[in-house]
């Protein structure tokens, strides 16, 4: 099998611990160039940077993830110099050298039980996708049926764990990248989720729960699960034929761009205000566009809140979006967001929430920018933010933190679409039962009025 960086946990620290210092090296005499005026000529980035995104594609496991994070936040180096290293590390959310596929067909039969002939009628050697902890590949059923094989590396349970062992020698690699931005917060982001996502039947769970609450919707697809060819590192579901992300935003459609704009956000402001659930991953390599609509792909970090979450969440927001100030703060101390604490400024907590939910704040209608979602993550998770020692203080609980990081993933996406829309009158259709504003919002409202009744709903 060719090498897949699942080695021991000394081996991968050694490899992180290179590529950190190599890179720390070169982005600080750029850093020292650019802020003294001299040339940085002769030192190729571009190839720098693609080794370093290798390197961390071949490990697979927290290695990855850690590239794929570090690909989402500001990068305090020469403008030049940061578009290398971002280009290069953004390709680690969607694509990956693949293990080989002996080894992955080894996987599925030792994990179900039957030689891959009897479970399948053709499957595609040549994966359709690679990520951080397992890869896709096509396959058909004796039905007919067509369905995506996902299949967890062998040894990634184990690799992802040695590297949040090793979580210390990630921070010259992050720290070039992004020299403000704290590390522990990007380890917790793959503790809390890193159990959900290497355990394939709770993701197959978690998918079922969202196909069945979509069946039949107008534009939003999830693919179903075959859940006798499920476990836990094997996940096999209807397969979806549909144009990428990026593809779609690299055509320059305004009319489909805003399109899927909106989809993408009725998709997640609907999941959470009518069924309390989410989806914690959206990247743009888990949207594929369709004929009718989008279709909603990788279900390995779903939360779902409880209703007092939900409750709770719903009077802070509705405070909010009504300027209630005093209510507000009422409800972020009932809800113990918000402690007795005397360092706390609540004009800070107010001014930053509301930036936070700027587009659905302002006047409409608002466009979604690549430089809003900036503003937002330098405001959120910068030290030099005035709102950054605040936000340490407040006692925000674990799922909230999570869906602040969606939030922030929400906006990336809808920037580089630059979404454009009356998004206070959308959300008002998922939180007051509000009239629908859009040609979609009127689809949607005609399926949920046949639905509402047979569904669980928040």
């Amino acid at each position: 099998m060719a090498d897949s960086g699942l080695g021991g946990r000394l081996g991968r620290a050694s490899k992180i611990a290179r590529i950190g210092l190599t890179a720390a090296s070169g982005a600080a005499k750029a850093g020292a160039r650019s802020r003294f005026g001299d040339s940085d000529a002769g030192v190729d980035h571009a190839a720098a940077a693609k080794r370093i995104a290798d390197v961390l594609g071949e490990m697979k496991g927290a290695a990855m993830k850690i590239g794929q994070l570090i690909s989402l936040v500001d990068m305090d180096l020469p403008p030049e110099v940061r578009t290398a290293y971002h280009d290069a590390l953004a390709q680690l959310r969607d694509a990956a050298p693949p293990v080989d596929t002996d080894a992955i067909i080894s996987v599925i039969t030792e994990s179900l039980g039957k030689p891959l002939d009897d479970l399948f009628a053709t499957f595609d050697r040549t994966p359709l996708a690679a990520a951080s902890i397992g890869q896709v590949h096509a396959a058909t059923l004796h039905d007919g049926r067509e369905v995506v094989v996902k299949v967890q590396y062998p040894g990634v349970a184990q690799a992802v764990r040695d590297d949040l062992a090793n979580a210390e020698v990630f921070a010259p690699l992050a720290r070039v990248f992004s020299p403000n931005q704290e590390l522990e917060p990007l380890l917790e982001e793959l503790r809390e989720r890193i159990e959900d996502e290497l355990d394939y039947l709770r993701e197959a769970q978690y998918q079922r729960a969202f196909a069945n609450r979509y069946a039949g919707h107008p534009f939003i697809e999830v693919p179903g699960v075959v859940q006798e060819l499920c476990s836990d590192v094997v996940l096999v579901s209807d397969r979806v034929h549909g144009r990428r992300f990026d593809d779609v935003v690299a055509e320059g459609d305004h009319e489909l761009n805003q399109r899927v704009g909106e989809i993408i956000f009725r998709y997640a402001f609907g999941s959470i205000g009518r069924f309390r659930l989410f989806n914690g991953d959206p990247h743009p390599g888990n949207y594929l566009v369709t004929e009718t609509g989008v279709a909603f792909l990788d279900y390995g970090s779903v939360k779902m809140f409880t209703r007092a979450r939900h409750r709770s969440m719903r009077e802070i927001e509705t405070a909010a979006v009504h300027g209630d100030r005093a209510g507000f703060l009422a409800a972020m101390r009932r809800s113990g967001f918000l402690p007795d604490d005397p360092q706390i400024d609540d004009e800070d907590v107010w001014q930053w929430f509301r930036l936070y939910m700027e587009p659905v704040l302002v006047e409409q209608p608002f466009t979604f920018t690549s430089e809003f979602a900036t503003r937002l993550l330098s405001a959120t998770s910068d030290p030099r933010s005035p709102y950054y020692s605040m936000l340490r203080r407040l006692n925000m609980p674990a799922d909230y933190l999570l869906l602040t990081r969606i939030h922030l993933g929400l906006n990336s996406v809808l920037g580089r679409l630059g979404a454009s829309n009356d998004w206070t009158a959308i959300r008002a259709e998922y939180t007051e039962d509000g009239e629908p504003q859009t040609e979609l919002g009127k689809l949607d409202a005609a399926w949920w009025a046949e639905r509402r009744d047979d569904l669980p709903v928040g």
